[in-house]
């Protein structure tokens, strides 16, 4: 065997075995995905970690190699049970849009430069893919209101068809670290800054009046923007590594985008000041505690609940749905209750509402068309 030979025998070993001591740190529970991918980059200057190499590679074609380095080298090499059933799911890596991390697979002409739209039937993506940061820019604000302009229209293409969206990160180190503070501080308070404000409040209540049910996949940090972009969305689930916060306030400054009268709508008033006032984060568990997290799951398992809950939601009644959104977000009791009452009428009266009903006595799957 010749030098070289043996350098790439060497190498593929190290890969082989790099991988399976990944996987069974995983399997016992030791660390997250995202936190053993970092360790390895971060304190073995191995790049990319390990579990990023194996989705770029196919799980599919690791496998295979590694019962081939089974029969050769032993059962130190032995595929682990978490790939093997990667691949049994179909989530062969990047190049199926999941493996052990999730890629956008964008839909034909919805790639922008900072999001972009990847639909599977009546369920789209919004992939948040400004990487690593993901930062509430100008940029991305405008972007998301045109996309969400598309989903929510009356009429139109596929994109008008959405039942439930989900919005996710591209990259395993933040859903979204907030604004751009750099692009902030260029702006004006009375013309940029409160251009981008209202773009920003526009877009994030359209969310809410609409139809679409909306999720948040929080797979890493959600600060300040993007904290706020995550409670303008009907539910929350997050990673057991998210962590929510607004520090505006250690800038000198406030939460703009909605998170001065949304968080103390979902968390009280009390907490909700106390965590605008000191700016620390909660982890995924006290924001579940607290209401703002509807689940936290394993870092893994993130993106397949997010889909799990949008096809789910997807299947109820739009009219409902919406009459449902909207009456729940009234203030007071009385013109809440009020707005319920007409919210029931609208909805009772629809042909959704007959249909379900017919399909409920007659024990079969309704099928709702949003009349």
């Amino acid at each position: 065997m010749s030098t070289a030979e043996v350098h790439g025998t060497l190498v593929e070993r190290f890969s082989l075995k790099a991988i399976v001591e990944a996987c069974l740190v995983l399997e016992e529970g030791e660390a997250s995905a995202k936190d053993i991918e970092i360790g390895m980059m971060m304190g073995a200057g191995i790049l990319p970690g390990p579990f990023t190499r194996a989705d770029e590679q196919g799980l599919d074609s690791l496998l295979e190699a590694l019962e081939r380095a089974e029969d050769e080298w032993g059962e130190g090499f032995a595929p682990p049970l978490v790939l093997r059933r990667l691949v049994t799911q179909g989530r062969l890596g990047k190049k199926s849009g999941q493996g052990f991390f999730a890629y956008p697979q964008p839909d034909e002409g919805q790639s922008r430069e900072a999001v972009a739209l990847e639909t599977r039937g009546e369920v789209g993506i919004i992939w948040l893919n400004r990487p690593p940061a993901n930062p509430i820019s100008p940029q991305v604000v405008r972007e998301l209101g045109e996309l969400w302009g598309e989903i929510d229209a009356p009429s139109g293409g596929q994109a008008a068809k959405l039942r439930a969206v989900v919005i996710a990160s591209s990259n395993i180190f933040t859903f979204s670290a907030g604004a751009d503070i750099k692009e902030f501080s260029n702006m004006s308070p009375d013309k940029e800054g409160a251009e981008l404000l209202d773009a920003a409040h526009s877009f994030m209540r359209a969310m809410e009046r609409s139809s679409t049910v909306t999720i948040a996949a929080v797979n890493s940090l959600a600060l300040g923007g993007g904290c706020e972009l995550a409670m303008a969305c009907d539910f929350r689930i997050a990673a057991e590594s998210a962590s929510f916060g607004q520090p505006e306030i250690n800038l000198g400054i406030i939460p703009g985008f909605g998170g001065t009268q949304r968080l103390a709508r979902i968390v009280g008033e009390a907490k909700a000041l106390e965590l605008n006032l000191l700016g620390e984060p909660i982890d995924a568990r006290e924001a579940e505690r607290l209401g703002l997290a509807n689940r936290v799951v394993p870092d893994h398992e993130l993106f397949d609940t997010a889909l799990a809950w949008a096809r789910k939601l997807a299947g109820q009644a739009p009219i409902a749905v919406e009459q449902i959104k909207q009456v729940s977000a009234a203030g007071d009791l009385d013109e809440g209750l009020a707005a319920e009452q007409r919210g029931f009428a609208t909805a009772f009266g629809s042909e959704d509402a007959k249909e379900g009903i017919g399909a409920f006595l007659g024990k079969r799957q309704a099928r709702f068309q949003g009349r």
